[in-house]
């Protein structure tokens, strides 16, 4: 199979889709590779160590779009990108359709097989493509955060760990799944007095039990969440229901009962977000104010610490792409469910259910899809 990894182009976007590492493994499985000049630079890959891996480098994306069999990328396809998919070619990369109707327009008319990142599953109940970037943005959420809230920034001028004498900033998590794991972590660890919102008692026992309560858990009920909010001085979303939007928690309403200058990292922003005045933001411009409270909405947060972020994505994504190259797509799918749940758009169809719901879309089955 000829597989493309193209440059990304969304703003401030330094990751790649493909590693040096994952092109060799390609070129080894006998696959052709790709790669658009100066892909990797961001994530600190230059071309000759792509060249060196046994790709192939081509000047620009048209040329990779046109020759690629499966395109590879980290975001999801952009306008200009979608033009250039055709009928039958496999796009393997996060999508986060639920929230964007004109995306999910443009990959139907395109005629390509669509395959997300975030709604691969595996044996466990996870998602195991997902979860590395959730690592990343749990782990960065109060970095930003602690950011956003120093006065020059627009913030309450809170210190995360306060100093002897004062206080540390009061953190909420909303939501206790890999992101909101690391991010009380992190939170902690700055000193911060954190609280992890959730409505799985496995879960929070499991927190508890595994970090001897570093912080603490709440279950997450609206009226916990009120009282919460109110008392806060950063709250940080990461909640998230696999394919669909995420549900609004946090209401305008209940941001006027924030102190002024509290902060918000909303790390659900790929999935439309969960705080009601949430819209996404890009590394460029990345705060904005509502009522006093600067929120950070910033939808591919990884990109900020795209080295990292690329080889944990590359680590999981690998194995997953090889199978898709190796055995096609339907054959990969049947072999392995897991991998049929990425499977949301093919031949003009919506084939992911969570999609269809959000979209109010009719879903051809996906065992129909394979049977096709």
């Amino acid at each position: 199979m000829i597989i493309g990894c193209p440059t990304e182009i969304k703003p401030q976007e330094f990751r790649v889709g493909m590693t040096p590492h994952a092109a060799r493994e390609a070129v080894t499985h006998g696959h052709e590779v790709l790669i658009q000049a100066g892909a990797g630079i961001g994530a600190g890959f230059d071309d000759a160590a792509y060249e060196e891996a046994g790709a192939r480098i081509l000047p620009d994306a048209a040329s990779l779009f046109e020759q690629a069999e499966m395109i590879v990328k980290v975001k999801e396809p952009q306008a200009g990108e979608r033009a250039m998919l055709r009928e039958g070619q496999i796009l393997f990369t996060y999508l986060h359709l639920a929230p964007d109707p004109e995306q999910t327009r443009d990959l139907m008319a395109s005629g390509c097989t669509a395959i997300a990142y975030e709604t691969v599953t595996d044996a466990q109940g996870g998602l195991p493509l997902l979860a590395p970037m959730s690592e990343v943005a749990g782990k960065l959420a109060p970095q930003m955060g602690a950011w956003t809230l120093q006065k020059a920034n627009g913030g309450r001028g809170v210190l995360m760990g306060g100093v002897p004498g004062v206080g540390p900033a009061n953190v909420v998590v909303i939501g206790g799944g890999v992101v909101g794991t690391h991010a009380a972590r992190v939170a902690a660890g700055m000193g911060a007095a954190v609280t992890v919102l959730d409505r799985s008692l496995p879960r929070m026992r499991y927190l508890d039990d595994v970090f001897g309560g570093v912080f603490a858990t709440r279950f997450a009920s609206q009226g916990n969440l009120a009282e919460l909010v109110t008392e806060a001085d950063l709250v940080i979303g990461a909640v998230l229901v696999p394919g669909a939007a995420a549900p609004k928690l946090v209401t305008r309403e209940q941001l006027k009962t924030m102190k002024p200058g509290a902060a918000i990292v909303d790390v659900a922003i790929d999935q439309g977000g969960c705080f009601e005045t949430s819209r996404a933001t890009t590394h460029q411009d990345p705060v904005f104010e509502v009522d006093g409270i600067m929120h950070y909405c910033v939808a591919n947060m990884p990109g900020a610490v795209a080295r990292t972020a690329t080889i944990a994505l590359g680590n999981a994504t690998m194995p997953y792409m090889l199978a898709l190259a190796d055995k096609g797509w339907r054959q990969a799918c049947a072999d392995d469910p897991h991998l049929s749940a990425g499977l949301n758009v093919h031949a003009g169809r919506i084939t992911h259910p969570a999609v269809g719901e959000a979209l109010k879309l009719d879903v051809l089955p996906v065992a129909d899809a394979l049977a096709a």
